[in-house]
């Protein structure tokens, strides 16, 4: 079986423009969404990424679900704070 990809000690796992960072088994876990792009050679590049905290439960609607939000113009960026906030969250239970 193969390893997912971690970062930081949490799973990403990516479904078409969106990365969902950390485990669905926790209380939180972030959304990334890859709003825009620009091609770099050939390459695809995020220009504009929602971030967004999560709360899991599966009891609360969609819209309420939503702890924090943010856009920034890189993945890199995005992750970062994405890691941040998802530490924090999960060490304030």
């Amino acid at each position: 079986m193969a390893k997912s990809l971690e970062y930081k000690g949490h799973p990403l796992q990516r479904k078409d423009n969106i990365i969902y960072y950390g485990s669905f088994a926790d209380k939180y876990i972030i959304q990334l969404q890859i709003l825009d792009t620009k091609k770099v050679k050939d390459l695809d590049v995020a220009t504009k990424v929602s971030v967004q905290l999560q709360l899991t439960d599966p009891s609360i609607k969609t819209r309420d679900k939503i702890v924090k939000k943010s856009e920034k113009d890189s993945l890199y960026s995005a992750i970062d704070v994405a890691a941040v906030w998802l530490e924090r969250a999960l060490a304030s239970r």
